[in-house]
């Protein structure tokens, strides 16, 4: 069974996005944070733009066919390739959902590499990889959807962090680094675009089961090292971090600009 959807959300949907265009960047995998995040809006009526390296229309069908399995309906969706390491290719993207929508009114950056990898281990060319797709690609995009955005009198760009940008993780200095790098521009972005009433904020997640994590999470040791540093005492769901970005997305969160919202279960406070 899938559990991208909460169960109270799954009940009562209440279309909180009914209409709004939203662009979900790096959502290819059916048990990514991206595809729950696009489930959930799909689920409040939204239109979908899935934006991915390796999107094709087989990927594409399946998305939309799994959406409409869990939420009974089909939803108004465009796949779109793109490498957000390109200028032009975030350009080109942002036009092709223009021209297929009219507009875009929100944006979710969850496109990210994870390597686990000690600083005297890593390779020059893993090192520009990860600051590439995480950092690099993170501010092309956002600046593409920002000039439309600034045209049509606001908008929202939401960013996938994560508690590393917070707290220190063995082994993983430069994933570490680019998500405090995505925290700050996030507020940059913020206070830079809030005059043409663009909102940027950042949900930052603990350990998520997910494709990515699956590997790390099925060893017993480091499985038990996860939870030694969650006080909530669980490994967290697809659904935990998709209700916060639905709140960013929605009305509710009309005043809410420059905020990074941590879905660690109590890790960074502990």
């Amino acid at each position: 069974m899938n559990h991208n959807l909460p169960d109270e959300l799954r009940k009562h949907q209440h279309m909180l996005l009914k209409d709004k265009v939203c662009v979900i960047v790096g959502a290819s995998s059916l048990r990514s944070i991206g595809y729950a995040v696009a489930e959930l809006f799909a689920a409040h009526a939204a239109k979908l733009g899935i934006v991915d390296l390796t999107m094709d229309k087989k990927i594409a069908d399946d998305i939309t066919s799994s959406i409409a399995a869990q939420t009974g309906r089909a939803p108004d969706l465009l796949g779109v390739q793109c490498d957000i390491r390109s200028t032009t290719d975030c350009d080109r993207a942002i036009a092709a959902a223009v021209s297929r929508f009219g507009t875009i009114d929100c944006m979710v950056n969850c496109a990210a590499i994870v390597k686990a990898q000690g600083m005297l281990a890593i390779t020059e060319a893993d090192y520009d990889r990860i600051l590439d797709v995480n950092l690099k690609g993170t501010f092309f995009i956002s600046q593409a959807v920002a000039k439309l955005m600034m045209g049509q009198g606001g908008g929202r760009i939401i960013n996938i962090s994560s508690q590393a940008g917070s707290v220190a993780l063995k082994g993983e200095s430069v994933y570490c680094m680019s998500k405090a790098a995505i925290n700050h521009l996030t507020r940059c972005l913020a206070y830079e675009w809030a005059p043409y009433q663009i909102t940027v904020n950042s949900v930052a997640p603990t350990f998520i089961r997910t494709d990515g994590t699956r590997p790390a999470l099925s060893d017993p040791k480091f499985h038990a090292h996860v939870l030694d540093h969650i006080p909530l005492g669980r490994i967290g769901e697809t659904s935990d971090v998709t209700g916060a970005v639905v709140f960013l997305a929605s009305p509710a969160a009309d005043l809410v600009t420059g905020a990074n919202i941590l879905v660690d279960g109590g890790w960074s406070v502990a």
